[in-house]
């Protein structure tokens, strides 16, 4: 068995004010931690009024060109630190932008998960993730990752539990009500730990306002809600987490690996 200290961390950013709103977020995270979760698209807000404002934020995350102010800070926090940080950023790559998650090791690697379900207007502006769901070792456990809308296609969190994910970092600009109470079944359905890293506040720059739903939550393989904020609130909701054998026994005799019965599913 191991134990962790995991965090979900809630802000509210101001929008395209980076710096800021990078060092905002990483004042949250408590001494000691293993593993800490920041929002969606922490550093630069949510909405972009187009392709081309979002493409001046974005950073480049494959190598290709030098690491952008966010990604070198976030770097070095995870160094300075010892905490393994996951993130949502704008990464551009080329002439493409996404919307993606990224895990910052204390050993100056990280990992890159790019959203495959765009929400509303995400769609004028990301290309869908080409990564699929890829799991990556990190402190100690297997860790997955997926971005906000990503919760409601439970073939997601699947996938993840499926590659071997013990813990699925969820960074989110949540609006609707309900992703938070979803978590908890898709915790149970896959025997996992969920971090849902939500942000609050409302933002109007195109003339529809958005409102974001806060309560980010840690909530464990029985579907256990063990820290959470609220709607309002900016803060830091942490706990530590015990993982066990990596078995799926959702009773004695039902393994919940072992009694699927993919022949009988239409896909």
């Amino acid at each position: 068995m191991k134990s962790l200290t995991v965090a979900a961390i809630q802000t509210h950013p101001e929008f395209g004010h980076l710096e800021q709103n990078v060092e905002v977020a990483l004042g949250f995270i408590p001494d000691g931690c293993d593993l800490a979760v920041l929002p969606e698209l922490f550093n630069t807000g949510y909405q972009f009024k187009n392709r081309g404002e979002a493409f001046g934020m974005a950073e480049d995350l494959t190598g290709d060109q030098e690491p952008g102010p966010s990604t070198r800070r976030l770097i070095r926090a995870a160094a300075e630190s010892g905490t393994t940080i996951v993130a949502g950023l704008a990464e551009k790559d080329g002439d493409r932008l996404f919307n993606s998650s990224v895990l910052f090791r204390p050993d100056g690697t990280w990992e890159i998960y790019r959203k495959v379900h765009l929400f509303m207007d995400e769609k004028a502006i990301f290309t869908p993730g080409d990564l699929g769901f890829p799991v990556f070792e990190a402190c100690g456990t297997t860790i997955g990752m997926m971005i906000c809308f990503d919760w409601i296609f439970p073939e997601a969190a699947r996938s993840l539990s499926l590659a071997g994910a013990e813990i699925i970092c969820h960074p989110s600009n949540l609006l609707l009500p309900w992703c938070q109470a979803a978590m908890v079944t898709r915790c149970q359905e896959n025997m996992v730990f969920a971090v849902t890293s939500n942000r609050v506040g409302s933002e109007n720059r195109t003339g529809t306002e958005l409102t974001f739903s806060g309560r980010s939550q840690v909530v464990s393989p029985l579907g256990e809600r063990l820290a959470g904020l609220d709607k309002d609130e900016t803060g830091v909701a942490a706990t530590t987490v015990e993982l066990v054998e990596k078995d799926k026994l959702f009773t004695p005799g039902n393994d919940l690996w072992k009694d699927r019965r993919p022949g009988s599913y239409r896909l």
